[in-house]
């Protein structure tokens, strides 16, 4: 059995902006994959198919549109779809297509903060495409020439202006550090990453910032959305699904190394957050491999 994920070389080209393909399809037969370029990808007709973007499974409806960066595993099954007129607008684009220097200009800081995210993989709602849809049909029939990159630019720009787009895989599985302005919660997040496989005591955390256990659990929640306790169980999940996809340990070892104590209680969590159980998690992957 190949235990790889597939690394996919793009078609893009060292002296092309982008790469654009247009194309009908009856099924999804492409397994899950990576590859270092960007890719915004737009899908309709599509109810019923389930979208895997790192440790995220979601079955999606008519539309989807995803951006994922960095080498985030990615693809979308048949699942449920019945539709055999499936449409897929595929962009891909190099990482030194926007430079640090370029994109660290004030009026590009909306689609730095998108790129920063699809390390993750970011979906959009419908209100996001159905703003861009007519952009994005009109791409398909521009030159990939100069009015191409504008055409480009101007999509992503309306993405990142419109900015209600929500982050799909976990940072552990993903292998990307967390983002917040507040030295403390970055020190905890540091600390929570480091130790995951330990116990971690609420005052401890809250000690390591000098503040009280109750003061603390209201600053991380309102600096991050998250509860201390969400956001443990959602690292040790994180690195848990990592183990499932990347490795042949058994599922109630992968639960004690990562900071699990009783198995039962991993299933369940598991479930609840990821959909599936852990078994059925590495299935989907597994039969992802075998198709490579």
């Amino acid at each position: 059995m190949n235990n790889q994920i597939i690394t996919e070389i793009t078609p893009l080209s060292d002296k092309d902006c982008f790469y654009l393909v247009d194309r009908y399809k009856d099924r999804f037969t492409f397994p899950v994959h990576r590859h270092e370029e960007y890719e915004l990808n737009f899908l309709s007709n599509c109810k019923g198919a389930r979208r895997v973007v790192g440790d995220s499974f979601e079955t999606i409806g008519d539309f989807d549109l995803v951006l994922v960066g960095h080498g985030i595993e990615h693809g979308w099954e048949q699942h449920e779809c019945e539709n055999d007129k499936i449409r897929e607008i595929t962009i891909q684009f190099s990482q030194d297509l926007f430079s640090e220097s370029f994109l660290g200009k004030n009026q590009l800081s909306g689609i730095r903060k998108m790129f920063e995210e699809s390390s993750n993989g970011i979906v959009f709602p419908a209100s996001s495409i159905l703003k861009v849809y007519n952009r994005l049909d009109n791409l398909t029939k521009t030159d990939s020439g100069f009015n191409g990159v504008l055409e480009l630019m101007a999509i992503l720009n309306e993405l990142a202006e419109e900015g209600n787009y929500r982050q799909l895989s976990s940072s552990a599985f993903a292998s990307v550090k967390p983002t917040c302005d507040s030295r403390r919660v970055q020190k905890v997040q540091a600390y929570i990453d480091a130790n995951y496989k330990k116990e971690i005591r609420l005052n401890d955390l809250a000690a390591l910032v000098g503040m009280t256990p109750t003061a603390f659990s209201r600053f991380f929640k309102l600096r991050t959305g998250r509860s201390i306790s969400d956001y443990v169980i959602d690292v040790r999940l994180g690195h848990a699904s990592r183990l499932l996809v990347d490795s042949t340990t058994s599922v109630a070892e992968i639960c004690y190394e990562c900071g699990f104590n009783n198995i039962s209680n991993f299933n369940r969590i598991f479930k609840k957050k990821k959909g599936s159980s852990p078994k059925v998690f590495r299935d989907i992957y597994q039969h992802h491999k075998k198709l490579v």
